[in-house]
């Protein structure tokens, strides 16, 4: 795509937004900046830009930003934005950064999505990926922006991309050569006008450009997922618990197994992946998918599935004390995140639970919660739901802050048990975010003898 001396507004000042820019400026465009925060992050990404030589606003998105050829969206701008709403209405074309940066971008790019799972299954893929040499880079969601890389990726090279529905909004011809599903469940449906049917055709979007050539692997168990919208071009491997597959990953007894054309190769057994829980066995289903796709050898998968260290935050050890096994899930965001959670542990469990609520659903986990934990310890703005909640299906306690909530919980907790953070809500009410509150969480456990 040419954009020597085109006019790009670019929509927000942070991660994606600046490298947006930088890259915009490389292919000698003109880039213009807008972002309505004042923080004191926007403000120094603006100094870095100025010092460039790129222009910028902050604490408004003026007229000037609709002075372009077109505009770029950064993931935190809603869709249903007055700002996106009034370029669209100008007949301004509005791309996401995600849709940018994929046409500079030479590589084999794999983009998974899904409501859960995106981040573990992406740095699970890489890590397979470049642990059999072939090269690959990290990008979108998690480690660094897309447009950031996109030039550094040859022909024969890879980028895993974790991509949110937010960046599937504003696509028009980002076509993954691999597209990942890994579930469809009810989330953000505040960026969606409250519509499920809504979310769900923004995942859906991952496969509209794709055609000969081109996978698409998906949860063959969700029902939420209409495998209609896939072109008869691509081709489809499915992963599933439950049943036997023509094309793609199944269990046989304890044996994860691939199938292309009925014709069935081992890859490991179940107690061979790094990663355990019924979440992580369909993630790791679904990254054998794209290595057997790729051609990687099934003793190669196998190794690299049981050399895998996990991902920070998301079912984290962090320590044992007095028996009791401290877990970091701080990633657990939503409802169903924490269903898998629970499902991971056959020990009992003492949970903490809550944040800002984003409307959840407690039903979806009223059964694990009844079956599985001792207690829950209830923080942050949601903990008077929290306690409403479940105060008949466990002992719920109300506690001010992380470190009591921590205290509380390994004097409380028998020997063999589990100490879980796996808060189903942001942490916005009380940390800067879901890694800041895992990194707390931490730090004082590690600090405790």
């Amino acid at each position: 795509m040419e954009i020597k001396g085109k006019k790009i507004s670019i929509l927000g000042a942070v991660r994606s937004g600046i490298s947006s820019a930088k890259l915009a400026l490389a292919k000698e465009a003109i880039p213009f900046v807008s972002d309505v925060s004042k923080s004191d992050e926007v403000i120094n990404n603006c100094k870095v830009l100025d010092n460039l030589g790129i222009e910028s606003e902050i604490g408004t998105h003026s007229s000037r930003v609709f002075d372009c050829d077109f505009i770029i969206t950064s993931p935190g701008v809603p869709s249903n934005s007055e700002i996106i709403k009034t370029a669209i209405v100008k007949g301004i074309k509005v791309v996401s950064e995600l849709e940018f940066a994929s046409w500079f971008c030479r590589g084999n790019i794999i983009a998974i999505t899904g409501t859960n799972g995106k981040t573990t299954t992406s740095t699970l893929c890489s890590h397979v990926l470049n642990s059999v040499n072939k090269k690959c880079y990290l990008a979108g969601n998690i480690g660094l922006p897309f447009s950031e890389i996109a030039l550094n990726v040859n022909d024969d090279e890879y980028v895993v991309l974790e991509v949110s529905s937010f960046q599937l909004d504003f696509i028009e011809t980002f076509r993954p050569k691999f597209s990942v599903l890994l579930n469809i469940t009810p989330d953000h449906l505040d960026r969606y006008e409250n519509r499920f049917d809504l979310y769900i055709k923004s995942k859906m979007k991952i496969v509209e450009n794709q055609g000969q050539g081109d996978r698409f692997i998906y949860n063959g168990d969700d029902s939420n997922i209409p495998i209609g919208y896939v072109s008869k071009e691509t081709k489809m491997f499915a992963f599933s618990l439950d049943k036997n597959l023509s094309n793609g990953v199944f269990l046989d007894e304890d044996w994860l197994v691939y199938s292309k054309d009925n014709n069935v190769v081992d890859i490991c057994k179940i107690n061979d992946l790094a990663l355990k829980g019924e979440h992580n066995l369909l993630n790791s289903m679904a990254v054998i998918n794209i290595a057997m796709n790729i051609g990687i050898n099934p003793e190669e998968i196998k190794n690299a599935l049981s050399s895998f260290k996990g991902v920070e935050h998301r079912l984290e050890f962090v320590k044992e004390i007095n028996g009791i096994k401290i877990i970091n899930d701080s990633k657990a965001t939503n409802v169903d995140s924490v269903w898998y959670a629970l499902r991971s542990f056959n020990e009992p469990i003492y949970l903490i639970l809550g944040g800002k609520d984003k409307g959840n659903d407690y039903s979806k986990i009223k059964d694990e919660v009844k079956k599985r934990v001792k207690k829950i310890y209830a923080i942050g703005s949601s903990a008077e739901k929290v306690k409403e909640y479940f105060k008949n299906v466990t002992e719920v306690e109300i506690v001010e802050t992380l470190k009591d909530t921590i205290k509380k919980g390994i004097a409380e907790a028998q020997e063999g048990s589990i100490l879980l953070l796996s808060p189903a809500c942001a942490s916005f009410d009380m940390f800067k975010n879901y890694e800041d509150r895992g990194t707390q969480f931490k730090k004082i456990v590690n600090e405790l003898k």
